[in-house]
C-alpha cells in the first residue's frame, strides 16, 4: 500500500484545480536509478495506466506505480511540507536504509 498524508492531499487538490486536471488524472510515482544515494523518486500527474501498474487510493487520491518501483515503495507515505523552509513533496519511506540530504534519493 502507498499512503497520502493530509498535507500532500491538500497540495495535490490545489495543483489539480490550478492545472484544470480532469478526474481521470492520478499521481504516478516511480523509482529510478540515480541521485547521490543510488535511487531517486519520480512523481507526476498521468492519465494512462500500464499493464503492470499497481493502483492504490488513500484519502481520495489515486496513486499508481509500476511493479518494480512498488518493491521499493511499499508502505511509503507521500507528504508535503510548505513554507520558507519546506521541502515540497517528499516520501516517508520505511524501506530506505539511508537518504541524501535533499531527500530526493535513497538506498535500501
Amino acid at each position: 500500500m502507498l499512503f497520502v498524508a493530509d498535507s500532500a492531499k491538500s497540495k495535490i487538490d490545489e495543483l489539480r484545480t490550478s492545472q484544470s486536471l480532469e478526474d481521470d488524472f492520478f499521481i504516478r510515482v516511480s523509482v529510478t536509478s540515480g541521485g547521490c544515494s543510488g535511487l531517486s523518486y519520480k512523481m507526476d500527474f498521468d492519465n494512462e495506466t500500464q499493464p503492470n501498474d499497481q493502483v492504490f487510493e488513500d484519502k481520495g487520491v489515486k496513486i499508481v506505480t509500476d511493479l518494480k518501483s512498488f518493491l521499493y515503495l511499499c508502505n511509503t507515505t507521500l507528504e508535503f511540507s510548505g513554507g520558507l523552509n519546506g521541502k515540497g513533496f517528499y516520501f516517508n519511506n520505511p524501506n530506505a536504509s539511508r537518504e541524501c540530504g535533499c531527500g530526493e534519493s535513497f538506498a535500501v
